[in-house]
């Protein structure tokens, strides 16, 4: 005893000074005598101690060299010969030693596996649980059939623990040899019914790796997985949960029913509604035993793992109704308050469900709000949420949004500034009435001294502009007039293009001849772009006056005047581009009807200031820009031949959609690495889809799912597999009906008291009557014992009278 303890005082010491001195580099190696010494020791630290060296040495190959070298491998006989120790540390670092160098020195491995399987006998259950994973965890194609014995042996164990290291040593065996499958489908079948949930949990994830297909085996366990999910593990649950879902589609046909919708009812309960509404509508007819699956589910959507609540919505999603998705809208905005990690996770799971059910997460709103201190894609995903629920919020709801956007246009980053700004448009582009809010933000944004900021937004106007044109003409002009103050080339190569495809609007709002002259003047200090778009509107302009000039209306274009619709005022400068129709108009002078087209041409300014600009072009470094004005040049040289010319240049221009971030993310499934990396995943986002819905009249028979078969051959029903915590419940019930007290639910302490010396003076009746009882009974137990005594004295004179009586008669006829 005192042995014992002075080495665990010494063991602790040095486990206390190796950690205040601890070094994952040490600076000298260890001498294999000393090393060797140890595993040799009969003194179970000193093995401890040796075992412990040796496997920190090896775990770091250069250091390990000069061991290996000298050793060879007599400290590997010296670890095998410690492995038959009834010490379980020193067995579970030999265990260690084994499952991480059993493939470089498979004969190592060999030398150990007899004894590994009189572990298996062992009367530990955790000796046994760990010889059971070493030996499936050699990766050593020899002993396969060993493995596969050893499976079959722990399927019928009585610990639990060993039965789930059977079952979870059945993919590795798999792995080792494909051969064993017949039977370790054998022995998977029989895990797959067992009583206890974790070993169930782990037989699942065992039937998933080797033959997820084979949906005949699950028939009459289904009942008894979805009762035991609830108790799982959370790795079993996410196991469980994929299994069932794949059951569910392929055995559970999707029934639709017609009904018809509620109708309205009057202020009081007879009154008949004026307007009834007779049209149907169609709903899922749910299997029993899918509601079953469905209802057992909700129950996880409280659970602590992050995978098992974004598993559940994927099951009601895939599986279930509406009001079921409705369901995980909660949980998964409450993952917000998880790790940064998590919490990106959750928020593309949350965008996905978004997607489907966007108006449940209104009264989350402020969940989605963006905080200074989060990640940039947290940030990107929660400006994109806000984004979907702009359409569906009230009026204030979209004021808090829109205000949440404009002000993240002002961050510094360059990205969230472009993320909010093409939030804004599509809020815009999903909401008609709110368009005019939006661009009246977005045209806030032109006088900003960021140039990014400008550009953005000048795209995203550009882009509004295009999807109703004949209500922006007084915009654009509006834009014409920041030319003067904008300096981005992109932001004024935006202006100069929109500005061209209003050159055709009427005489009086026309401004594109104006603009043209005004660009000139500084066309070589502007920039490519800019130089590009000057170009292109000088040849619209004059493509449209020669139209005009010959009367020719352009292919497939109609020519209508178009009707201004003012727009807000700017709050900073009201009076600007509002006090007149045409601020430009003045420049122009009216010419008088010429004598003839080519007196015209002379003299009208429009055909000067195209030669002007093709001049200017001529003499400019970029080729590019001299391709395009020489194609443009060719294409109006024929000024009575416009119609190739009107093609190119006046074509209808297709209607932009600004691009969601999450589009290429639609349809992918919930819980997979693709919806986080995106499309382009590879091999990582490699996930396979759930299968079609089975056709109705092909689904396998619902009986098969009634009766679940023990490994003893009986048979019991499935409604008895329930969860620990119903089995407790029903217990005690069962006990009070048996006590014949009903249960006490909100009683107070005088009714306790009451209660319990009322069964006290209860009792003391029962004794007191119990103990009348005794003596009534002792006092007729003597009365009958005196009178059976009396009976048998009496019996006893009545014998010995007739013996005498009979005496006497014989003595008489003898003297006769």
């Amino acid at each position: 005893m005192l042995e014992t303890a002075r080495d665990l005082t010494l063991e602790a010491a040095q486990s206390a000074a190796a950690s205040r001195n601890f070094n994952p580099r040490p600076t000298r190696d260890l001498p294999f005598l000393q090393v060797k010494k140890l595993l040799d020791s009969r003194n179970d630290r000193e093995i401890l101690e040796g075992l412990r060296k040796v496997i920190s040495v090896r775990s770091n190959m250069e250091l390990a060299r000069p061991i290996m070298s000298d050793s060879g491998s007599a400290d590997d006989v010296s670890i095998e010969a410690n492995i038959a120790s009834t010490n379980v540390e020193i067995k579970k670092l030999v265990y260690i030693y084994l499952l991480h160098y059993a493939e470089s020195e498979p004969d190592l491995a060999l030398l150990s596996i007899n004894s590994i399987q009189k572990s298996l006998t062992d009367q530990n259950p955790q000796v046994r649980t760990m010889a059971l994973r070493v030996m499936s965890g050699i990766r050593v194609p020899v002993i396969s059939q060993i493995v596969s014995l050893a499976i079959k042996r722990g399927c019928a164990d009585m610990s639990p623990h060993v039965r789930k290291a059977a079952a979870l040593a059945i993919p590795k065996c798999y792995r080792l040899d494909p051969n064993t499958f017949p039977q370790l489908l054998e022995y998977l079948s029989t895990l797959l019914g067992d009583r206890q949930y974790y070993v169930v949990g782990s037989a699942v994830t065992a039937f998933l790796e080797i033959c997820p297909d084979r949906m005949d085996l699950v028939h009459k366990h289904y009942r008894a997985l979805v009762r035991k999910l609830v108790d799982m593990d959370e790795w079993g649950q996410l196991a469980t949960l994929r299994l069932i879902s794949i059951y569910a589609r392929k055995c559970f046909p999707k029934r639709m029913k017609k009904v018809k919708k509620g109708k309205a009812k009057g202020f009081y309960e007879d009154e008949a509604s004026d307007e009834e509404d007779s049209s149907r509508e169609e709903i899922q007819v749910m299997d029993p035993d899918l509601m079953l699956f469905l209802k057992t589910c909700r129950s996880l959507l409280r659970s602590r793992n992050s995978a098992v609540v974004i598993s559940v919505t994927r099951c009601f999603l895939d599986l279930g109704t509406p009001e079921d998705v409705d369901l995980t809208v909660g949980p998964l905005v409450a993952l917000l308050r998880s790790p940064s990690d998590i919490q990106q996770v959750a928020m593309y799971n949350i965008v996905a469900v978004c997607l489907v059910r966007p108006k449940n997460f209104l009264r989350y709103i402020n969940h989605f709000l963006v905080h200074a201190a989060e990640p940039l894609e947290v940030s990107f995903l929660k400006i994109e949420v806000l984004t979907l629920l702009f359409p569906h919020g009230e009026s204030h709801v979209r004021e808090l949004i829109l205000t949440e956007l404009e002000y993240f246009t002002q961050s510094p980053d360059a990205d969230v500034v472009q993320q909010s700004v093409r939030a804004v448009g599509r809020c815009a582009q999903n909401d008609v009435h709110a368009s005019g809010r939006c661009l009246e933000l977005l045209l806030k944004q032109i006088s900003s001294q960021d140039d990014n900021l400008v550009a953005q937004s000048l795209t995203v106007i550009r882009h509004l502009i295009q999807q109703n044109p004949q209500t922006h003409v007084k915009t654009v002009i509006r834009l014409a007039k920041t030319l003067d103050t904008t300096a981005n080339p992109e932001a004024r190569a935006t202006i100069i293009w929109l500005v061209g495809e209003f050159s055709g609007t009427s005489q009086e709002e026309n401004i594109a001849p104006d603009v043209l002259r005004i660009l000139t003047r500084g066309f070589a200090d502007e920039s490519e772009a800019a130089k590009l778009q000057i170009v292109l509107l000088a040849a619209k302009v004059y493509l449209h006056h020669l139209i005009r000039e010959h009367d020719q209306p352009p292919p497939n274009r109609e020519e209508a005047a178009i009707q201004p619709i003012s727009i807000p005022e700017d709050p900073d400068n009201p009076n600007e581009g509002f006090q007149e129709d045409n601020p430009f108009a003045t420049s122009l002078p009216k010419a008088e009807p010429p004598s003839s087209p080519t007196e015209a041409e002379s003299e009208h300014p429009i055909p000067r200031l195209w030669s002007y600009i093709l001049q200017l072009v001529h003499y400019d470094t970029s080729f590019d820009l001299r391709d395009r004005a020489r194609t443009y040049r060719a294409l109006l040289a024929d000024p009575s031949s416009t119609q190739l010319a009107s093609l190119v240049l006046l074509a209808p221009k297709p209607v932009p959609h600004t691009p969601s971030p999450f589009e290429n993310r639609q349809g992918l499934p919930l819980g997979s690495s693709s919806l986080v990396l995106g499309v382009n995943a590879g091999a990582l986002g490699d996930e396979q889809a759930l299968p079609d819905w089975v056709a109705e009249g092909d689904e396998p028979d619902p009986k098969l799912r009634d009766t679940v078969a023990t490994g003893r051959g009986d048979e019991r029903a499935v409604g008895r597999d329930r969860p620990a915590g119903e089995i407790l419940d029903a217990a005690v019930s069962k006990a009070e009906a048996v006590e014949g007290r009903p249960r006490a639910k909100g009683k107070s302490l005088e009714d306790w008291l009451g209660e319990d010396q009322s069964v006290d003076e209860d009792e003391d009746k029962d004794e007191d009557e119990n103990d009348d009882a005794d003596d009534v009974s002792a006092e007729e137990i003597e009365t009958e014992s005196e009178e059976e005594t009396e009976e048998e004295e009496e019996e006893e004179g009545g014998t010995d009278e007739e013996s005498e009586g009979d005496g006497g008669g014989e003595r008489e006829g003898l003297v006769r």
